[in-house]
């Protein structure tokens, strides 16, 4: 049987984007938990020895996808210097939304498999962890030792609690996930190292809306 022709291939020619680009169309559909790395596969265009090649399982193409957002949440970080931490951690929050808004369909259905397996809830707490420490980093902020752990612990409870908000978000400039972000910030600034100051973190040099 011949392999599904992937009308994108010559625009995205990289197998690894491929097959996570795959994972996530199939997600998007409801279809993730059911579907496995052959139809991964196929979706892809690859042939299935092709994506255990990049990807040994579903789990390493979800850690695959937060590693990509990783990247894409960082990157712009060094605009920021000079500015309060407090500022440049709401934004490089913000840019991890803004980096997750094509893939919301996707990631709410990810959202509501990983209730129904564990090992799914696993590795995303522990993907979460490791993205709270890499955006603490980005904001010029210690993630090193017991105090850093425990900072990247409760950034990644904020981050999941304004992730709902997001999920809801249909506005175009994500105004209630900027304002739920602010608010959270704003409660968890002493436990974050970030001083009791009441001010609103700032995006582009506005204030951050309140609802």
């Amino acid at each position: 049987m011949p392999k599904k022709t992937d009308p994108k291939a010559d625009q995205n020619p990289d197998p690894s984007n491929r097959i996570l680009d795959a994972g996530l169309a199939i997600a998007a559909r409801g279809d993730w938990h059911k579907a496995g790395l052959a139809a991964i596969a196929t979706e892809a265009g690859l042939a299935f020895h092709e994506v255990l090649a990049h990807f040994p399982s579903k789990l390493a193409i979800l850690d695959a996808f937060a590693r990509r957002i990783d990247l894409q949440s960082v990157q712009g970080a060094e605009d920021g210097e000079g500015e309060p931490p407090r500022d440049r951690l709401f934004d490089g929050m913000m840019r991890r939304f803004d980096a997750l808004s094509p893939h919301k369909p996707a990631v709410s259905m990810l959202l509501r498999e990983a209730r129904r397996d564990p090992a799914m809830i696993g590795a995303g707490a522990a993907a979460v962890l490791r993205s709270m420490a890499l955006t603490l980093e980005a904001s010029g902020m210690s993630c090193g030792g017991i105090a850093g752990m425990m900072r990247a612990k409760l950034l990644g409870a904020l981050y999941l609690s304004v992730l709902k908000t997001w999920l809801g978000d249909d506005s175009a400039d994500m105004t209630q996930t900027m304002a739920t972000l602010d608010r959270r910030l704003r409660s968890a600034a002493p436990w974050l190292g970030l001083g009791r100051d009441g001010a609103a973190a700032n995006r582009g040099g506005e204030a951050a809306p309140t609802r």
